[in-house]
């Protein structure tokens, strides 16, 4: 995680730290350390609110994913299994309707379900043969080149939102991915603007995976003319699941 003060008084690491909470590059104890820190400070608090709007744009590539209808069944069996079987028992003895116990318990799976429920879109997701979104944060290389990627594999879309850097005039940057320690392939020229999208080619697919590393090199005007970066790497950061 960038910690605040990282980039100097500007609160430039304050900035990064909030972009890096609303895409979820942030571990668990971080995430509860940024919640905790949003309720107390309204400064903070707005810097979260504007990263949202401003990567909200990325979603637009996104195709919502319906669960399938065993989860529902699953879901009910799981929730309810119990508390039916100890219903049985209890009618059994002819206390059903006067059990407080049995009462307690359908009142809190019932709440739990809505619980569950209301989280059902965060928590299952279609089977993908590797993580079906990632996220990489890519952190300046002796330059002021900044951008948070996005990759969707059930899309094969890759969003940027762009930080902070400008590319020189008569230059373009370009977007690499390098697997294992081996050989950049290229995914593109960036698009200038704040937040852009490039497709991923079905053979590139393959390359990019958890652990991967994403890399913007500075190109000669419509990209490298050797297949390989031949300027400098202004900007690189992992590929992590969120």
């Amino acid at each position: 995680m960038t910690r605040s003060g990282e980039f100097g008084e500007d609160g430039g690491g304050d900035d990064i730290l909030a972009a890096e909470y609303v895409v979820g590059a942030l571990s668990v104890e971080e995430r509860r350390e940024v919640a905790a820190r949003i309720e107390r400070d309204p400064v903070f608090a707005r810097l979260i609110e504007r990263w949202e709007v401003n990567l909200s744009p990325i979603q637009d590539g996104f195709a919502p994913v319906e669960p399938p209808a065993s989860v529902k069944r699953a879901l009910d069996e799981r929730l309810f299994a119990a508390t039916a079987a100890a219903a049985a028992a209890s009618s059994s003895r002819g206390g059903f309707w006067n059990s407080l116990a049995v009462w307690r318990s359908l009142a809190a799976a019932a709440v739990l379900a809505v619980a569950v429920l209301a989280a059902r879109p965060y928590l299952v997701e279609t089977p993908q043969p590797q993580a079906s979104r990632l996220v990489a944060s890519l952190a300046p290389r002796e330059s002021d080149v900044h951008y948070f990627v996005v990759y969707d594999a059930r899309t094969a879309d890759i969003g940027l939102s762009h930080v902070t850097g400008e590319r020189q005039g008569g230059r373009d940057f370009e977007l690499w991915v390098i697997e294992n320690g081996q050989s950049p392939a290229s995914l593109g020229i960036i698009p200038a603007g704040s937040t852009v999208h490039l497709a991923v080619d079905q053979a590139l697919r393959e390359k990019i995976g958890q652990g991967a590393v994403f890399a913007i090199s500075l190109e000669p005007q419509g990209g490298s003319p050797t297949g390989q970066p031949t300027g400098p790497v202004v900007a690189a950061g992992d590929l992590r699941d969120i």
